[in-house]
């Protein structure tokens, strides 16, 4: 790939500075989407609540990755927050679709993020892209979410959404909480254990979204998760092994309910998603199973 100019939103999160790093590396400019006043040229500022972007700031970009949104799993979902999450993500996502397909000169590319919490429940019952989506909160939100980039996507701007799973890295989100568990023998199975967890290595994540930013002709829906998924149970046991620690904590199911309210559901959920499109599309995965993305994590 070229050298390009690609903007960032959310490039201080844990996928979009990791992505932000990898571009940079490659010798990319990467132009980072702010909120305060901009102190270089590579930054541009934006509002996602009030819908505002310096639009003149995208010109020239080749690329424009929205990672931006509230964290879903920092605190309780009160009604308060989940609007929070709700507008970070919806009304953001339609700030730089308007911006982007207002330029004389516009992306060959936007790429926006989703989660595969678009499915919902799904049990034991493996789904790709083609699935529809399910109920609740999360679905709902992941379907307003990839619909406010219609402006882009009218506009003629290839768009492409990342439904991401469960990243596994040291340095945030949801395996961020988990490895100093771990590390220190509290780790242990959540509910009974036979939810499956759908995972990607941090170092799959930026891959698979460069890939999808470098090859033309993708758009639509990519399932951004390993191709193996497995249980809450079996993923605990691969902890243990990797890091060899004992696994012997269980955490009940009332007890998350009660410590996390509604969030819960998303822990003792179960998704089996499968990145069928992603693999079609020519993608390898640098850590398919899930005790090589722990290595990688470590």
């Amino acid at each position: 790939m070229e050298r390009s100019r690609i903007a960032v939103a959310g490039a201080s999160g844990l996928i979009g500075g990791a992505l932000a790093r990898s571009l940079t590396a490659d010798g990319h400019e990467v132009v980072r989407l702010v909120r305060r006043p901009p102190r270089t040229r590579d930054e541009v500022r934006w509002d996602p609540e009030r819908k505002d972007v310096d639009a003149a700031g995208l010109e020239g970009c080749d690329a424009v990755v929205n990672l931006a949104g509230a964290n879903v799993g920092s605190r309780r979902w009160t009604d308060a927050y989940k609007e929070r999450i709700r507008s970070s993500r919806v009304l953001g996502t339609a700030a730089l679709a308007e911006a982007v397909a207002s330029l004389d000169r516009p992306p060959r590319v936007f790429v926006n993020g989703s989660a595969m919490g678009i499915y919902g429940e799904t049990g034991d019952r493996p789904v790709d892209e083609d699935a529809p989506p399910g109920k609740g909160f999360l679905p709902e939100l992941c379907v307003e979410w990839e619909g406010a980039a219609a402006p882009a996507q009218a506009a003629g701007v290839r768009t492409v959404f990342t439904r991401t799973g469960l990243v596994v890295s040291r340095e945030g989100g949801a395996w961020g909480r988990l490895f100093p568990l771990f590390l220190a023998g509290l780790g242990g199975r959540m509910g009974d254990g036979r939810q499956y967890w759908s995972f990607v290595s941090l170092h799959d994540e930026v891959a698979a979204i460069r890939h999808l930013i470098d090859t033309d002709g993708l758009s639509g829906p990519f399932n951004v998760t390993a191709p193996h998924p497995l249980t809450n149970g079996e993923i605990t046991a691969a902890m243990g092994r990797v890091l060899r620690r004992p696994t012997l904590f269980t955490v009940p199911a009332p007890v998350l309910r009660a410590t996390l309210g509604e969030m819960a559901g998303d822990v003792l959920g179960s998704q089996r998603v499968l990145p069928m499109r992603l693999l079609e599309s020519g993608f390898t995965f640098a850590f398919p199973e899930i005790e090589e993305a722990i290595r990688a994590a470590r």
